[in-house]
């Protein structure tokens, strides 16, 4: 999803229109999950997919009357085998796809995707909330928003400020829940106002900290199954993007005031691969004064228990350091590098998926 803001902007910026198609609704099995994405181009290509068959085509259709409008339309699917791409595949539910009209000539919308498309890159976590009553967008201006998790908002929902404020309360525990779903608001007028909201969490960005052996085995790894990566060292011969072609980006900073210019958030995951000890201890020590969602640390368990050591002296506690995941990796007799990465990535795909150390002694 996330990166279909980013084409979203691109095509402003060029001054095309496009339509954004979202599952809003869905009632027993269907193809795709609630909040899919998909967006139909002025040409009628498409980016993304929300299940293929007459469902996508249909889908496709009404675009064009959206862009043609600049008018929302609600479409509603009785998935019987032949709606799907697969006409073997008889689903059998309900679903129902909202189109919005993504213009050119709608600042306050391009403010918008711009800001999810900038947070998708550098990572966070936010509240999209969309009006999806088509007869208000036909009174005013295009109700929709973006909360950023301790940010401003961007964009409007034309609700009056009180039942915005009331969404960005309850922001915290829907973005927890990371289920997207239509709620109902009261606007200043007291009319009831449906709403679609959606978590909105950023893939989250891998800092590895080293650029050895075993980062060069890890960084295509956590590539290959979704992880943007950052690669630091403090040596030229190593902070070289010919060594890392998989990286998002590579950097040469000192270790000892490495995150001052990081921009390491909640959604952060960290792996510390040092060459030494001493560096290891520097970054794991600015680590832990992030909120970043993981933080990995190579080395036996002796390595560990004298860094632990050390900080427990500069004034860390034991639960601070409980939150480092050392020996890092899932425990499955890894010994080369290759073996390393495979065990780091598998623990970084279990810490993604809400769970929690398997393998790690606490």
């Amino acid at each position: 999803m996330n990166a279909l803001y980013e084409h979203m902007v691109k095509l402003l910026e060029q001054g095309r229109g496009a339509v954004l198609a979202t599952m809003i609704k869905q009632a027993g099995p269907s193809p795709r999950h609630l909040g899919t994405k998909c967006l139909v181009l002025d040409d009628g290509s498409i980016v993304g997919t929300i299940g293929g068959g007459l469902l996508e085509a249909q889908t496709i259709e009404a675009a064009g009357r959206v862009l043609e409008t600049g008018l929302p339309l609600r479409l509603q699917f009785s998935l019987k085998g032949s709606d799907v791409a697969d006409t073997d595949m008889l689903c059998g539910g309900n679903v129902e796809i909202f189109l919005e009209p993504v213009l050119p000539d709608d600042p306050d919308g391009m403010k918008l995707y711009k800001k999810v498309a900038g947070l998708a890159r550098r990572g966070g976590t936010g509240l999209l909330a969309t009006v999806v009553d088509e007869a208000r967008w036909r009174k005013g201006p295009p109700g929709r928003a973006f909360f950023e998790q301790g940010g401003e908002a961007v964009g409007s929902l034309q609700i009056g400020q009180r039942a915005e404020d009331a969404l960005r309360e309850q922001m915290d525990g829907t973005v927890e829940k990371g289920q997207p779903a239509i709620v109902s608001m009261t606007d200043d007028s007291g009319a009831g106002v449906p709403l679609f909201v959606e978590p909105f969490i950023s893939d989250p960005v891998l800092y590895v900290f080293g650029g050895g052996h075993v980062s060069s085995q890890i960084v295509p790894l956590a590539g290959g199954v979704g992880f943007p990566t950052v690669v630091i060292d403090d040596r030229p011969e190593f902070a070289d993007t010919r060594n890392f072609p998989d990286a998002k980006e590579v950097r040469l900073l000192e270790f000892k005031h490495v995150m001052e210019t990081l921009p390491v958030v909640s959604s952060s995951f960290l792996v510390i691969v040092t060459r030494g000890h001493l560096h290891d201890k520097h970054v794991l020590a600015q680590a832990l004064r992030t909120d970043a969602r993981y933080i990995g640390m190579i080395g036996s368990r002796r390595k560990r228990n004298i860094i632990y050591e050390k900080l427990l002296e500069e004034g860390f506690t034991k639960a601070d350091l409980e939150r480092v995941h050392s020996p890092i990796g899932l425990d499955i007799g890894a010994e080369t590098p290759a073996e390393i990465a495979v065990s780091v990535v598998a623990e970084l795909i279990l810490k993604r998926a809400g769970g929690g150390k398997l393998g790690s002694e606490q």
